[in-house]
């Protein structure tokens, strides 16, 4: 992570020396033991804190108490963990370059329009992953395919951790973009 510290008057509250590196060092341990009581698997739990970090590090000039902002940007992602994983079944694409593709579908649960909808909309998803260059799409699939960690895609891609992060972030990114493009989600 690149070195912040804020020294002007516009820190809202951070002390003058107060870095992301300093929060990392402090809170790093007692986020994962959260992160894994909220996660019950030390993997999420990692990925939790690490997310958690990364979203810091974007509005670090403007959180006004970085320790209850982490604790509460980790329960918020381990809450939307829980949503996702407790709700889904797997479909394969394949892309045109041939790579395989597997992407998280309905809930059997679902009633038959739900259903319909929701399939239509995992179609418009396969769409829009093939605008997405094939770096993304490879971190894409490593992420929510095979479900590794960032630290486990860094090992098999070369990438640092923060890089399979900061690529996977403007990866989904673009993919809302696209997404609202063509109409879903607002």
């Amino acid at each position: 992570m690149r070195k912040v510290v804020l020294s002007d008057s516009s820190n809202h509250g951070n002390k003058p020396s107060e870095t992301i590196e300093a929060l990392f060092e402090t809170l790093e341990t007692p986020l994962l033991a959260y992160a894994y009581r909220l996660a019950r698997s030390v993997e999420v739990a990692q990925d939790l804190v690490q997310e958690a970090f990364m979203k810091l590090q974007v509005h670090f000039k403007q959180v006004r108490e970085p320790k209850p902002w982490l604790y509460r940007t980790v329960h918020n992602l381990a809450a939307n963990h829980h949503r996702k994983s407790g709700r889904h079944i797997s479909m394969q694409q394949t892309t045109s370059t041939g790579e395989t593709l597997l992407i998280e579908s309905e809930d059997e649960g679902m009633l038959p329009d739900e259903s319909i909808v929701h399939q239509e909309a995992v179609g418009l998803v396969r769409i829009s992953l093939e605008s997405l260059d094939e770096r993304s799409r490879r971190l894409i699939r490593l992420k929510f395919e095979e479900e590794m960690s960032y630290r486990e895609i860094a090992e098999v891609t070369g990438l640092s951790v923060s890089n399979v992060g900061y690529v996977l972030h403007h990866a989904i990114k673009s993919l809302g973009v696209e997404l609202k493009k063509i109409g879903v989600g607002k």
